[in-house]
């Protein structure tokens, strides 16, 4: 699996928004990949809708939030359609992305080994290098826990109680002002 600070493999991939979307079209800006195992299934759904809600927050801190799994377009294009979703899709039939990133391999299903997808989240900075990595994904609340590594690392070292604040859209508390010098008499 890819780790922080390593170069982007190279990927040219569909996307069920129409077009091509290749590692290189994304230099310059934020963007959080997602590696996920199946459309329409229940947990690969969470996870979507939870992307998809917060696509405006993400794009707040300049992000943007690309799906990728091994489903066709058309899958692709039902999956969005039905559950309403803002993101784009990437189909990668042949799992050349997946491999290159380390999102496909040995996993423990239910107690047993087996070869499949490894849900896993990328967050790719402006130059093109992995930022950070989320391997081994648990949905539930996972959409937050990258808009929150987002935050920090856009904030520029923002604690991590303003980057919770800014993950969730509001604005973080002022500061309080050092106390005047007749407050301190």
């Amino acid at each position: 699996m890819l780790k922080e600070g390593d170069k982007v493999p190279s990927f040219d991939l569909e996307s069920d928004a129409g077009g091509r979307v290749s590692s290189r079209s994304l230099a310059g800006r934020p963007v959080v990949v997602y590696f996920y195992p199946r459309d329409l299934t229940p947990g690969c759904t969470r996870q979507a809708i939870a992307f998809s809600q917060a696509a405006r927050k993400f794009a707040a801190l300049g992000a943007e939030v690309i799906g990728i799994s091994k489903d066709s377009l058309a899958s692709h294009q039902k999956f969005r359609s039905q559950c309403k979703l803002t993101i784009p899709l990437l189909s990668d039939p042949d799992l050349a992305a997946h491999k290159a990133f380390g999102a496909y391999g040995e996993k423990t299903m239910y107690g047993k080994k087996v070869t499949g997808v490894i849900r896993s989240t990328f967050v790719i900075g402006p130059d093109g290098r992995v930022a950070r990595v989320f391997p081994s994904v648990k949905v539930d609340g996972h959409a937050d826990k990258v808009l929150e590594a987002l935050s920090e690392m856009s904030g520029g070292g923002a604690t991590k109680a303003e980057a919770k604040t800014a993950a969730k859209g509001a604005k973080p508390a002022a500061k309080a002002a050092p106390p005047t010098r007749a407050a301190r008499k």
